[in-house]
């Protein structure tokens, strides 16, 4: 019998599986790639919330937790996909710049953000009142990190590439089994695919669309990611992720026209060079009203877990959210009612 079925592998079912791995848990993954926003998120990973200048839930712990996680993956499949950069928030205005140093006073702020003015002249940019910059930050480049861990998952028969069916499942005092596998708990880390879950359906999971770019600016030469009116990445040989939209109605995990347009005249807004876009990518990312992650174990089925609702900041918070189940699965840790499913339950 099998510790662990993970039901996904995206950012949240690769973070538990390598958790399970590192506690020498055996399982089985099974995924059919449907859910697609892990693969198209910029990856971006960042403490700081810069709309606000203000930090997320214990974001300084995920920083420091995800670093040697990731490193140590890098390490096991001879990959390099987590890349440190900086994080450059353009002013618009002497207001906004008194605004980041008073955050940068804070104390839980400070070891991240600057506290001089940077005024880089980058190319194609106009930028009168500098930027701040955010340190501790990075991207993950989280197509090669997926596919890479799926294909390590699969030499070593961990891997089942299929669309999950919930008539094959059942739950039984002593296990749950799929498809003739036995296992002790069953994962569901499935991102916006929760609306087809039977045991967790009625979770107000609503599913952000986002839009983004892929540009080539030879002119560019950025050496950070800058944050304005979007976000410009570069992902190396003049390709930058430019990024992203926000749409709360459709759901369908297709680039559209609007998208794009919207996209181009945020682009037009911050960088004046040429540009050639070379892709157009969207997906759904697994959001939550109260932006918190959805974490636990169903109240009736206690062989049964979810780790959903990454939102935005998947690459941070999928590895310490694994933990977070892992330690209140194994260890009978509980799981802090803030990122717990129970918060929507009466």
């Amino acid at each position: 019998m099998k510790d662990y079925i993970i039901v996904g592998a995206g950012l949240a079912g690769v973070s538990f599986a390598e958790t399970a791995f590192l506690n020498n848990k055996s399982f089985t993954v099974i995924s059919d790639a449907s859910q697609n926003s892990s693969y198209v998120a910029a990856g971006l990973y960042n403490p700081v919330i810069l709309k606000r200048f203000s930090m997320p839930l214990n974001a300084k712990e995920h920083i420091e937790y995800i670093k040697p996680f990731y490193s140590n993956i890098e390490q096991r499949l001879n990959l390099k996909f987590d890349v440190p950069i900086p994080i450059c928030r353009k002013f618009v205005s002497a207001e906004e710049q008194n605004n980041w140093f008073e955050a940068a006073d804070k104390p839980a702020l400070s070891p991240f953000l600057s506290t001089s003015v940077i005024h880089t002249k980058y190319n194609g940019i106009d930028s009168p009142f500098g930027f701040g910059k955010v340190m501790h930050t990075g991207y993950l480049d989280t197509g090669v990190y997926l596919n890479a861990y799926k294909e390590y998952l699969e030499k070593d028969h961990q891997l089942i590439r299929e669309t999950f069916d919930y008539n094959q499942f059942n739950v039984t005092a002593d296990c749950v089994e799929y498809k003739g596998i036995k296992a002790k708990h069953i994962i569901f880390a499935e991102g916006f695919g929760l609306h087809d879950n039977p045991y967790f359906k009625g979770l107000p999971l609503d599913g952000t669309k986002g839009e983004l770019l892929v540009i080539k600016a030879p002119e560019l030469k950025l050496d950070v990611a800058i944050n304005a009116s979007v976000f410009i990445l570069p992902i190396g040989n003049d390709i930058y992720k430019v990024g992203a939209t926000y749409e709360w109605y459709d759901k369908t995990p297709v680039p559209t026209e609007v998208g794009k347009k919207e996209l181009i005249e945020k682009i037009e807004e911050v960088i004046s060079c040429d540009y050639e876009i070379l892709e157009h990518l969207a997906g759904i990312r697994p959001t939550v009203k109260d932006r918190k992650p959805l974490v636990g174990t169903h109240e009736l089925y206690k062989r049964v877990h979810l780790l959903n609702g990454l939102g935005t900041r998947g690459v941070m918070l999928g590895p310490p959210m694994a933990k977070v189940l892992f330690d209140s699965i194994e260890n009978n840790i509980p799981v802090d009612k803030t990122v717990s499913f129970l918060r929507f339950k009466r």
